[in-house]
């Protein structure tokens, strides 16, 4: 039968009532699980019940409340236990999880409800997106140089990509993370919103993708007799246990892994995350944005923002026309190895940073942006007041040898304000919000210590964390 809604006013009185009971001397909790008693109680989950109840049948016996179960599985998270198995044991044996989740001691949800509960969260008709068999897929090569990406196996350029998505109507219906999505924004983005930690219309994204490794090695096996016939390498499809996974290169650790790329897109401003998506672990960075950026744009176009923080990876020309097309001011980082060695403007020889050479094989140096005209601003560097320090100066001005380069004419390499400029580099450092963000995943909620063998588990898994990590700036701001 459909579940029974929950307000959460009962909640904190079902709790309240629990620890009185089972705990009546409060003293004997720990201080870290009485700081995580306080969050939950301020937590309210009523709408989930109302948001999935459709998801359950008007027959059969009443149903476990949605909202206790989810809030069973974010604190599971929350005192870092990954195992579904292990939190049924952790919630039989210790009766003040049981009560924080809002089940009686004595009468807790076994396994098969928690993975009936994930499938509830779950919209696709399969577990995965991909076939589990397919073609081999192409292997990334190594790059050269310890630190560096690898380069895209994409078989459609990122201008490509923008174009295609550009005349898809994204609907979050349409997408298996649908249920997942929908009370990831309802529940705790919206909150953070009306908290002041998010502000539509002031948001400074940022965004990258993290490695996310499944297991230890990519598992396979034949479809075809190739090998009877004594081909044991043949290019046939192959089943694969995890299809939605392959090979990529882990830059930071520099070696191969297998698993997804995970991106994530930030707010800066408190590193919270407002989206999330798995690809496989070949998927150049470039094109993860693109489809993050589409997505959250069609899903919450309140969260669309008015900066955007990336890293070289990001770097082309698309990427710069998209943002110009939304009002977004790009801080991106530029990869020179995007760009060719001199390029001739009108009579002046550029650098492969966009920054004019002197004849006498100077760089000039930046003098900011005219915006009333629309210009970037270069002047000789060796003007020392109205004397110039060159052997043989190709100006006669007090002012020196200058050069304006229309703003327009590459976006990429000319921009407001000067990438070599203070605020420039203020604003990109706040990049870092993306690679706290993505530290916290992995690393304090231990988002790879999950054993699956599915998108959906993943993905549930990966969502389920990025709730916990708004409910714990709820609590930082109120400290």
């Amino acid at each position: 039968m459909k579940p029974v809604p929950i307000k959460h006013n009962e909640y904190r009185a079902s709790l309240r009532n629990g620890i009185h009971q089972y705990y009546p001397d409060t003293s004997k909790i720990s201080k870290d699980t009485w700081a995580i008693y306080n969050q939950f109680k301020k937590l309210d989950l009523s709408r989930v019940d109302t948001l999935m109840r459709d998801k359950y049948s008007v027959f059969g016996p009443p149903p476990r409340p949605p909202s206790a179960m989810l809030r069973s599985m974010l604190l599971a998270v929350k005192v870092k236990v990954f195992s579904i198995t292990a939190w049924v044991r952790e919630l039989q044996v210790n009766p003040l999880y049981a009560i924080i989740s809002g089940f009686q001691p004595d009468n807790v949800p076994g396994v098969g409800t928690f993975y009936d509960f994930i499938s509830r969260l779950w919209d696709g008709t399969e577990d995965n997106f991909a076939p589990h068999i397919k073609p081999q897929p192409v292997k990334v090569e190594k790059p050269k140089g310890r630190g560096k990406k690898a380069a895209s196996v994409e078989r459609e350029t990122v201008e490509e990509l923008i174009k295609r998505l550009s005349g898809h109507s994204f609907l979050l219906g349409d997408e298996a993370y649908d249920t997942l999505f929908t009370l990831f924004y309802s529940c705790f983005v919206s909150v953070s919103i009306q908290s002041g930690l998010i502000r539509p219309g002031h948001i400074r994204m940022s965004g990258d993708g993290t490695p996310v490794v499944t297991s230890a090695r990519m598992r396979s096996h034949h479809t075809c007799d190739c090998a009877s016939k004594g081909i044991y390498n043949c290019n046939c499809d192959r089943y694969y246990s995890q299809p939605d996974c392959d090979i990529g290169w882990d830059s930071s650790r520099d070696r191969y892994y297998f698993g997804y790329d995970m991106y994530v897109l930030t707010d800066t401003s408190h590193g919270l995350p407002l989206i999330a998506l798995l690809h496989p672990a070949s998927k150049h960075d470039s094109h993860s944005f693109c489809e993050a950026f589409f997505r959250l744009r069609a899903f919450a176009p309140d969260l669309m923002p008015s900066q955007l923080i990336l890293d070289s990876a990001h770097d082309n020309m698309a990427t710069y026309r998209l943002c110009q097309q939304n009002n977004i001011t790009p801080f991106i980082d530029l990869n020179l190895g995007n760009s060719k060695k001199t390029v001739d403007y009108h009579g002046v020889t550029l650098g492969p940073d966009g920054i004019p050479v002197c004849s006498a094989g100077h760089k000039m140096k930046s003098n900011g942006n005219d915006l009333h005209r629309q210009y970037a601003k270069f002047r000789c560097p060796l003007m020392n007041g109205t004397t110039c320090s060159c052997p043989s100066p190709c100006s006669k001005s007090k002012y020196g040898r200058t050069c304006g380069i229309p703003l327009d004419s590459n976006p990429r390499l000319y921009n407001t304000p000067p990438r070599d400029s203070q605020e420039w580099k203020k604003v990109y450092n706040s990049r870092t919000a993306s690679e706290r963000c993505n530290k916290r995943m992995k690393i304090d909620f231990l988002l790879e210590k999950g054993r699956h063998r599915s998108s959906k588990l993943w993905y549930v898994r990966a969502y389920i964390i990025m709730m916990v990590q708004h409910l714990d700036a709820w609590d930082n701001t109120t400290k």
